[in-house]
């Protein structure tokens, strides 16, 4: 992990938002000779009157996405996570790094939309990074643990269904003493990516769960309804 020390902050400004007012931070980190520096953002809320005194911070780390949190893309569910998460912040109390250069799990962009070429012939997420020679998941999650360590932020609750980046925060030092859901409702253009995460990559996906079970039992009235009470055809 680069050190803390090497972090460049802007000044903190208060940005007001749908979701609620923030304490916003710029961060630069930057890289080896001929590197782009990489910047990020804190968004921060302070905790409201009244929240169990010792209670670890809530901390979101959520990574860059154009197609879905600008675009509003319905192939992921990125867009709604990190609008539940900005509102769950805003009421609890925490903070949300917005994690540029994560686009596409790491792999970028361009990559990213090439990938979804690939799941349009039927491979999932995965695969398609995979048949590009990316791996499935590209993602640094040092820099925003230098974030967290400069934010005091050490010991923390994650906001994230995703295991893998609890252990990568514990790796550079950082003590998750719980992970908290930030789940949203499964769509149709998504629910093929969200099994893949939760079948390939761990993600702690219930509501996804529920939906197929919601699906299957929408199924079985529909064939128990295809059925009179003979148990003949309807017409």
């Amino acid at each position: 992990m680069r050190p803390a020390a090497s972090l460049v902050s802007s000044e903190p400004v208060v940005v007001p938002t749908p979701e609620g007012r923030f304490e916003v931070v710029g961060w630069q980190l930057p890289g080896g000779p001929g590197e782009v520096v990489a910047e990020h953002l804190s968004l921060t809320a302070p905790r409201p009157g009244g929240a169990p005194a010792g209670e670890p911070p809530l901390v979101r780390l959520h990574s860059e996405c154009l197609t879905g949190d600008v675009f509003g893309s319905y192939r992921c569910d990125c867009g709604p996570q990190l609008h539940l998460a900005l509102r769950r912040i805003a009421a609890d109390g925490g903070t949300l790094l917005y994690l540029r250069n994560h686009e596409g799990r790491g792999i970028g962009l361009v990559n990213k939309l090439r990938a979804y070429k690939l799941q349009d012939g039927g491979a999932d997420t995965v695969e398609a990074n995979e048949l590009l020679g990316l791996p499935a998941d590209a993602r640094d999650y040092s820099a925003a643990a230098a974030i967290l360590h400069r934010l005091g932020l050490t010991r923390i609750r994650l906001l994230s269904n995703n295991p893998a980046k609890a252990e990568h925060l514990e790796d550079l030092g950082i003590d998750v003493v719980a992970m908290v859901p930030n789940e949203v409702p499964a769509r149709p253009e998504n629910h093929d990516y969200l099994t893949t995460k939760r079948d390939r990559m761990r993600h702690r996906l219930h509501h996804l769960d529920d939906t197929e079970s919601a699906m299957t039992g929408t199924t079985d009235r529909a064939a128990d309804g295809a059925t009179d009470s003979t148990g003949d055809l309807a017409p």
